[in-house]
């Protein structure tokens, strides 16, 4: 899933290596004997594995709206990160007895009806959307990472590293701005708008699925509070204002 790590525009996560406990603390095979956590789990890498599986396919169709051949080199690159990133979903899921297409299935719905609803009208929209709408995407995933068993919360992360589309996309979209002041206008209003129907997606999957919805609020895998889920939004919001910023547009 494309984005971007570096510290001007990561979210910050209040875990830490010493604070973990409780699921958190411990491996796949001790958290996985409370059915309850797998089913949780497995919600979560089939809806990683089809994200990633849907990036692929949305970067080498932006890859046809590359004004040049380097350009069109780089998004293919960056496609087949994250194809590779799906494999290493696909294989966990399988590694743990389950079949990754039924994993991925509740899924489908949700990520298709995001990404027709934000389908990009030129190049730039696309970086936009690649830089600001996944990056929310994983800001979220991270925040859950850190309640994660530690095995899970490993394969998540490494997943969720950026694929160099977020260094990209600055250059790209801040060269645009400076030969066409205009520009930033629309992709300002085009990004907000990504940022509503990104969080407007993760509660749809998260609402649809009890296994999900019970391990962020609740007592599996230590689930976030009500406050600590208004705290984790204030960190998704304030790292979206930092990628807008770095991008050279109004938040």
């Amino acid at each position: 899933m494309t984005s971007s790590d570096s510290p001007d525009n990561a979210a910050e996560t209040p875990e830490t290596p010493a604070a973990r406990t409780g699921v958190a603390a411990m491996d796949w095979a001790a958290a996985s004997a409370d059915p309850q956590y797998r089913a949780a789990v497995v919600d979560l890498l089939g809806a990683l594995a089809y994200g990633e599986l849907a990036a692929f396919e949305r970067l080498a169709e932006d890859a046809k709206l590359a004004p040049t051949m380097g350009d069109k080199a780089e998004l293919a690159k960056m496609a087949s990160a994250e194809f590779h990133h799906f494999e290493r979903l696909r294989d966990r899921l399988a590694e743990i007895g389950e079949e990754p297409t039924q994993a991925m299935e509740p899924f489908v719905a949700a990520y298709d009806g995001f990404h027709k609803q934000t389908a990009p009208s030129d190049w730039l929209e696309g970086l936009v959307k690649a830089y600001v709408g996944d990056s929310i995407a994983s800001d979220f995933y991270r925040e859950v990472a850190a309640r994660l068993d530690s095995d899970t919360r490993a394969l998540v992360l490494a997943v969720l590293d950026d694929t160099g589309h977020g260094g990209f996309a600055v250059e790209k979209v801040r060269a645009a701005i400076e030969a066409d002041p205009r520009v930033g206008g629309r992709l300002a209003l085009w990004a907000r708008r990504l940022m509503g129907e990104a969080l407007s997606q993760s509660q749809r999957v998260v609402a649809d699925r009890d296994a999900l919805s019970t391990m962020l609020v609740g007592g599996v895998a230590d689930g976030f509070d009500l406050a600590e889920v208004g705290r984790m939004f204030s960190r998704i919001t304030e790292a979206h204002t930092k990628r807008m910023a770095a991008l050279g547009l109004a938040a």
